[in-house]
């Protein structure tokens, strides 16, 4: 599932090429046709997202847009490729140099009009989002404080922090000596300070790379230059491998609907 950064990164975009111009929108697969037909030939006026949602207004109306486990957006400069397979949504415009731009949805877990108070509504069930500006990072600790579930589960919990997926979680517990089977409840304030600091860099850091990575230079076989793929993450995908930091193998076990890796060497408490 896409995490935070990615959403930021194409509401950025898709507001770069298609905001302050009239949009052809269709719905291929026909799931969508309804909303196609109100929203075709508006012009945008912005996307943004929050966490792992994107919105994009049109005028009074807002497209909504979660892409979940399989959704995915493609888009490029011209003429769009002819359509194939379940093809939920397709945008068309004229592009800021004159040429083309087209961007196309395929498999999200929810693609609908909505309006302000919609959107009001799911944004009051999520947690800050750490790439947004003023973001209040003690409201998640007060969540996670009174809570006795694992600190693990709850930060895959999106009402607890928006934005937070599989890969930023056991990396940012990892950064941080703290095992993600701790309770909540059992963290304290100068703790959270750290990682909630160390993970909004993280995010923003991934927005401008359009990946993620959270090793420390001096812990990648290189420290200058791209970091190589295999060298992106302390513990995420890394079952059976030596912890980059003591050598004690990476471990797994399913948490939260998720597979969670970490070192119980490193992550001990």
């Amino acid at each position: 599932m896409p995490e935070g950064h990615t959403l930021f990164r194409l509401a950025r975009d898709q507001s770069l090429l298609f905001a302050g111009r009239p949009v052809h929108v269709t719905s291929p697969q026909g799931r969508f046709a309804a909303g196609a037909a109100l929203l075709d030939g508006r012009v945008l006026d912005r996307v943004r997202s929050y966490g792992k949602h994107l919105f994009a207004g049109f005028g009074g109306d807002i497209l909504h847009v979660h892409l979940g486990l399989y959704g995915a957006y493609a888009g490029g400069i011209g003429t769009p490729p002819p359509v194939r397979g379940a093809l939920r949504m397709r945008w068309e415009a004229d592009g800021p140099d004159g040429a083309g731009v087209w961007t196309d949805l395929r498999g999200p877990t929810a693609c609908e009009v909505v309006t302000a108070p919609d959107v009001d509504a799911i944004l009051a069930r999520l947690g800050p989002d750490p790439l947004r500006r003023g973001a209040d990072g003690g409201r998640a600790l007060r969540r996670i404080t009174a809570s006795r579930t694992p600190i693990g589960a709850l930060l895959m919990d999106q009402s607890v922090l928006a934005g937070v997926g599989n890969v930023y979680r056991a990396e940012l517990l990892f950064r941080h000596g703290v095992s993600p089977f701790r309770p909540g409840r059992s963290l304290d304030d100068h703790e959270w300070a750290r990682m909630w600091a160390d993970l909004g860099a993280l995010m923003r850091a991934g927005v401008r790379l359009g990946r993620i990575v959270t090793t420390r230079p001096e812990h990648r076989s290189r420290r200058r230059g791209p970091v190589e793929r295999d060298h992106a993450h302390y513990v995420y995908r890394r079952t059976g491998l030596p912890c980059r930091v003591c050598g004690t193998e990476v471990r797994t076990e399913e948490m939260a609907g998720r597979n969670l890796y970490w070192c119980p060497t490193c992550q001990a408490t």
